[in-house]
Parts: structure tokens; C-alpha cells; sequence
């Protein structure tokens, strides 16, 4: 029979040592799977986070786009009300020239003025306060 030269608290380190190994490994194991984790996690928090923001942009680009229509839509409106209050203004020309020509019926006249100058007045502070919610 051999007798091993080896200590037996020699024996046991090594046993040791082998039993370490596969601790080891689970540690090493566990870590790794960690670190994916946090990986998987920080990636998909920022699809979530790029999504989201596409999400935002894809709204606002619609609000955007719903007030410019309808700010063209009240441009066109207002664009239509100067052109009946210019077609009114050259109809006072053409009343203020009958006037200096037709002296004699003067009440007359001078009545229809001031009603047409009352309605041009009311309507250019109807578009006046439309143009201030423009602004």
C-alpha cells in the first residue's frame, strides 16, 4: 500500500477548490443572466421612450395641421367680408357723386348715406375684432 505524501487538510483543500468550481459557474451564470436583463430592460425602455415620441409628433403634426386649415378657412372668410365692405365703399362713391350732382334732393340722399355709413361702420367693427382674434 502507498501512502499519499500529501497532508489530508491538503486533500480536503482540493476537494474544496473542485466544489468552488461549480459555485462559481452558478455565480458567474446568475450575473450574466442579470446583466442581460438590465440590457433587455434599458433597450426596450428606449423603443417605449422612440415610440412614444413618434406618437407626440404624429399628433402634434396633426393639431398643426387642423389650425392651419381652419386659419385659412377664417383668411378666406375675412377675405370675402373686405370685398363686400369695398363693393359698399364704392357704392358711397358712386351715392356721394349722385349727391354733389343732385343737390335738390338732399334729405333723401343724405338719409341713405347715413344708413349705408352706419352699416359699413358696424361691419368694419365686426371685422376689425375678427382680424383681432386672428392676431
Amino acid at each position: 500500500m502507498q501512502v499519499s505524501p500529501e497532508h489530508p487538510l491538503a486533500e480536503a483543500r482540493r476537494s474544496n477548490s473542485r466544489k468552488g468550481l461549480p459555485v462559481k459557474a452558478f455565480l458567474l451564470f446568475w450575473f450574466i443572466l442579470i446583466m442581460l436583463g438590465a440590457l433587455a430592460t434599458y433597450l426596450y425602455s428606449n423603443h417605449l421612450k422612440q415610440q412614444m415620441l413618434n406618437e407626440m409628433q404624429t399628433h402634434t403634426d396633426q393639431q398643426i395641421q387642423a389650425l392651419k386649415s381652419d386659419y385659412e378657412k377664417q383668411l378666406t372668410t375675412l377675405s370675402k367680408e373686405v370685398s363686400g365692405l369695398q363693393s359698399k365703399v364704392q357704392s358711397f362713391n358712386e351715392l356721394l357723386t349722385f349727391t354733389k350732382d343732385n343737390a335738390n334732393n338732399k334729405t333723401d340722399n343724405s338719409n341713405k348715406l347715413y344708413t349705408q355709413l352706419n352699416e359699413v361702420k358696424q361691419q368694419i367693427n365686426i371685422l376689425q375684432k375678427k382680424m383681432d382674434l386672428l392676431k
